[in-house]
């Protein structure tokens, strides 16, 4: 198997920079939602609105190989703790569902659905007000094998009866980030690409957002395209924690400028001449990277990114990246910005040397 295969993401930060049915909601109750004076609906929620449950998926030995055994424990070690919080079901190979199971414990319930690997931000149906969304998953433009994961949204969409909204959009979960109020971000490099919707103009793959999420406002980044094997999803980029409000991921102070650094800078540009489907302006709010130094992540494919982070019911969980003062930072300003929530640092150096993030292997579907 290539390098490329086996790790979702390639390159993405260098050696040097490293740079209808739903489950019981936990009863916990829920900070309320933020207001603005002027919004509008869409039939895409934002991620602090409240879950039904989180959807995770089991790795397999076929993509991870000989890694399996570290990424399995990560990925146990984040499904309970996002278990304490809300319901939490881990999709899994039938194999491999008897094992998946003992890892996890009875907190989480395993389901056989075959799956490939553990991206289920990306994998699972994108939930809208009246379904599943099946964005034709084709291992992020044929980079990886997937022949189970093609089938992972409408096989749960189906196991829960669910209705499947198709469309010949071809996308991934990461690639889509929303304030729920009709406002979507999005990078260029991994929607109107070849790979994935060849032919497809930016104009007709907008309308097509506009037409599944019921959204009135498409706010574009350049992206990085060829990089990584996501072709640089908008989930390590910038984050809505609120209306009008995102997290840009920004380098560690003092790295040298690469595609990634130059690539946040185009960002802020574009949020800084941008408004929101309601018309207003944006506040944009830095959410810096650790010192590269300092990380207990190690490999070319890592994932250092705070912005990957995920919202869940009551809580919001971080990578811990085991630079502490870079840590206690990102979970300062997680905590500033989406106030109501225990803010929960989780160790995923497997999955972070793979090339994801928490955000990557979590799926959030609303109650």
């Amino acid at each position: 198997m290539d390098d490329l295969s086996l790790s979702r993401r390639t390159v993405l930060r260098t050696a040097a920079g490293l740079g209808a049915a739903a489950l019981a909601a936990c009863s916990r109750p829920e900070p309320p939602a933020p207001s603005r004076a002027a919004t509008t609906t869409s039939k895409l929620g934002a991620e602090w609105a409240r879950h039904a449950r989180t959807v995770m998926s089991w790795p397999t030995t076929t993509i991870w190989e000989s890694d399996v055994v570290g990424v399995r424990q990560d990925i146990t070690g984040l499904a309970r703790a996002i278990a304490d919080y809300e319901s939490v079901i881990l999709m899994a190979r039938p194999e491999d569902v008897d094992g998946a199971q003992r890892a996890v414990g009875s907190g989480v319930e395993v389901v056989p659905i075959p799956v490939d690997d553990l991206w289920a931000r990306d994998t699972a149906p994108v939930f809208v007000s009246d379904g599943g969304v099946d964005l034709n998953f084709n291992g992020w433009g044929s980079k990886q094998p997937h022949a189970n994961d093609a089938g992972v949204a409408r096989a749960l969409l189906a196991k829960y009866g669910i209705p499947r909204v198709p469309t010949w959009l071809v996308a991934e979960g990461g690639a889509l980030e929303t304030d729920g109020r009709g406002t979507l971000l999005a990078t260029e490099s991994s929607l109107v690409n070849d790979n994935r919707n060849p032919g497809r103009s930016r104009q007709q793959i907008e309308d097509e957002l506009k037409r599944l999420f019921g959204v009135g406002k498409v706010i574009w980044f350049a992206g990085v395209r060829g990089q990584d094997i996501t072709d640089a999803h908008v989930d390590c980029l910038v984050r809505f924690v609120a209306p009008g409000v995102v997290l840009l991921d920004q380098a560690f102070p003092g790295s040298p400028p690469d595609v990634w650094s130059r690539s946040a800078d185009q960002a802020r540009t574009v949020l800084a001449g941008s408004t929101d489907a309601t018309g207003s302006s944006l506040t944009v709010i830095d959410l810096p990277q650790p010192d590269p130094d300092n990380v207990t992540v190690r490999g070319s494919k890592s994932v250092i990114s705070y912005a990957n982070f995920y919202i869940a019911n009551g809580a919001v969980f971080m990578p811990k990246f085991g630079d502490a003062a870079a840590d206690d930072r990102a979970r300062g300003i997680l905590r500033d910005h989406l106030p109501g929530r225990e803010v929960v640092p989780v160790r995923i150096d497997n999955i972070a040397a793979g090339g994801g993030g928490i955000h990557c292997a979590t799926h959030d579907q609303p109650a």
